[in-house]
């Protein structure tokens, strides 16, 4: 990795002991690259632009700053990169230590690939231990040295199902992997996916590259039998055929450049790699030079045609799927949205027991409720260490984890895992013999209902009057006081587990939020440059100086069916200043707009409201 502006002047003005919030301040109006190619070519003239106008006493800062730029910075080691040779690594290549201990290769990517060796990259996936987790609860492992029931089940899920047709058709797959996100989901929607292949076109096409050159909608048209395909050369019919003329795989870059223009495959494949790493170097000009002049001579396509077809293969490689990677991603989704459709309560339970996904845990916790699951807090009677599901007269109930009870050790948790059933408080106190805070956190986030009101056990536990495998004499009646209502136990749970699991902020106020005539996040999405109004939770804040010099305001506002981005601009931010504090829930009205550079659909703001 090489400095670059943003790098290099937060390392010269550390150096410099500049102080931090100058530091970030600065730091935050320097470009960042989220997609794109890298700026390989940082500008010769004032690479920190009018910033060396604005801060002139931090003059000598920029100026050294400067002088990094395009340096090496530090070395970086694929985490799941693995070399493979036929004997001794040793004897063919030079190893190290990296500083994690690990032992690495000093030969890079490149290098090893030149000199012949194996590098397979093996990334985990937290949908395989999803789905495993499902599969191990609905059946047991069998004897060792056989298939487990756990594998089977798996590979036994049908590729059609109508259940699960519907649940993918209607946009239902929160948790599931890879088609999670509200713009996923609506993609989901729009080319009414029912089946693996439909879920591998969307995977594809919900990308930067279809996205940025507006072929998503097209594609969309098209599919939907509303508009005709068109492809540019009728040479490219038998190669875009299956997708509407638009590009959605790698697989096809190569064909069209092997096809099309009469590149080899090895000249086709490093046009692939050129335009991945976005290389605007010597070998892009060479292959470009070859492919239209190929093109004109094997398929007589007129050099302004081949142009275009070059432009689109362009814009379309750097971000796209290899029909492979979508196809095995495709099937692990189906499998996620077949376990969800049949199987809620364990799916729900094992994404959450794995700390989700896409979305925070209040989100999947919705989900639940949206799916009619019963979600219960921490119980001592059958709570187990992470999220699980237990069934109560008949019916799964979908308790959270033990582990997520603030202050709760470890020790204690086993403990009560191993001591259980309890017969009162003061059997709990004698047997498990927590720490005062442990018990108290227990009690507020109703983890010892059965056991008497919260009031009543709070007192007792204020009495510090129990002792390890010490029985009391006196027996306390722990139901004279009143309970706390469901708003005090809301916020205790808010308080002590992350999250209210007794209710949600937006279920309490749910009257007033249909009185406003606010829209869930993904009736928002089907309507983009409308003005709408959408009731939410804030999740994230941050702020960012625009190149005018204003700020924008960025807020993630959660409600029972997503997450959904909301821009706020400086003047809207200063108007509704005093109604921004909190987490809220907010009212915010504003128009849906599609910014293909961050994907996801974004809500700008023009009203805010927080409901009292």
């Amino acid at each position: 990795n090489r400095f670059r502006r943003r790098s290099a002047f937060r390392e010269v003005a550390k150096a410099c002991r500049l102080p931090s919030a100058v530091i970030k301040e600065i730091a935050d109006q320097l470009p960042g690259r989220w997609y794109g190619p890298p700026a390989r070519r940082l500008p010769d003239r004032q690479p920190f632009g009018d910033l060396v106008q604005r801060y002139p006493q931090y003059e000598q800062t920029f100026q050294f700053a400067t002088q990094l730029l395009g340096s090496p910075r530090h070395l970086s080691i694929h985490p799941g990169g693995i070399v493979i040779a036929p004997g001794m690594i040793t004897d063919l290549v030079p190893v190290q230590i990296a500083s994690k201990g690990i032992r690495i290769t000093q030969f890079d990517l490149e290098a090893i690939e030149r000199f012949g060796l194996v590098k397979i990259d093996l990334l985990g996936i937290r949908g395989l231990t999803v789905l495993n987790d499902v599969a191990s609860g609905l059946a047991p492992e069998i004897p060792d040295g056989s298939r487990s029931r756990v594998v089977r089940l798996l590979e036994s899920i049908p590729e059609t199902d109508p259940s699960t047709m519907e649940t993918l058709q209607y946009g239902r797959t929160i948790g599931c992997f890879q088609i999670e996100s509200p713009g996923m989901r609506s993609t989901l929607k729009e080319i009414n996916a029912g089946s693996v292949d439909d879920i591998m076109v969307a995977l594809a096409l919900y990308r930067p590259g279809p996205l940025t050159g507006g072929l998503k909608n097209a594609f969309v048209r098209r599919h939907r039998r509303q508009e005709t395909p068109e492809f540019l050369h009728p040479s490219l019919v038998p190669l875009l055929e299956d997708t509407y003329g638009v590009i959605l795989y790698q697989e096809q870059v190569l064909r069209i450049a092997h096809e099309l223009a009469g590149l080899s495959l090895s000249d086709a494949d490093l046009l692939r790699r050129a335009m991945s790493h976005f290389d605007p170097g010597e070998q892009m000009v060479t292959l470009k030079r070859k492919f239209i002049t190929g093109a004109s001579k094997r398929n007589r396509v007129p050099i302004d045609i081949a142009e275009r077809v070059w432009e689109q293969m362009a814009a379309f490689a750097g971000y796209g799927f290899p029909k492979a990677h979508a196809a095995s991603y495709a099937q692990i989704a189906w499998r996620s949205a077949w376990c969800k459709t049949h199987f809620p309560a364990q799916f729900i339970a094992a994404v959450l027991a794995n700390w989700g996904g896409y979305y925070g845990q209040s989100i999947y916790l919705m989900e639940a409720r949206r799916l009619g699951l019963e979600i219960r807090p921490p119980d001592v009677r059958y709570a187990e260490i992470e999220f699980s599901v237990s069934q109560l007269e008949g019916q799964p109930v979908l308790f959270m984890g033990l582990n997520q009870v603030r202050d709760l050790t470890r020790r204690t948790q086993h403990s009560i895992l191993r001591e259980r059933p309890f017969r009162s408080l003061n059997d709990f106190f004698t047997r498990v013999d927590p720490r005062p805070v442990e018990v108290e956190n227990l009690v507020k986030v109703s983890a010892m209902e059965p056991f008497g009101t919260i009031p009543a056990m709070l007192e007792q536990i204020s009495s510090n009057s129990w002792h390890a495998r010490q029985l009391s004499l006196f027996s306390s009646d722990m139901d004279k006081t009143d309970d706390w209502n469901i708003e005090q136990k809301a916020a205790a749970q808010q308080e002590i587990l992350g999250v209210s699991v007794i209710a949600h902020q937006l279920e309490l106020k749910a009257d007033l939020i249909k009185a406003a005539g606010a829209l869930d996040t993904i009736e928002a999405l089907s309507q983009p440059g409308e003005q709408i109004r959408v009731a939410g939770m804030r999740q994230t804040w941050r702020r960012f100086r625009s190149r005018r010099g204003d700020y924008l305001y960025f807020m993630s506002l959660e409600d029972m069916q997503g997450i959904l981005d909301v821009v706020i601009p400086g003047e809207v931010y200063r108007r509704y200043r005093n109604e921004l504090s909190g987490r809220g829930p907010y009212i915010i009205e504003g128009f849906i707009e599609h910014d293909p550079k961050r994907l996801e659909p974004t809500l700008h703001a023009r009203r805010i409201q927080r409901i009292q």
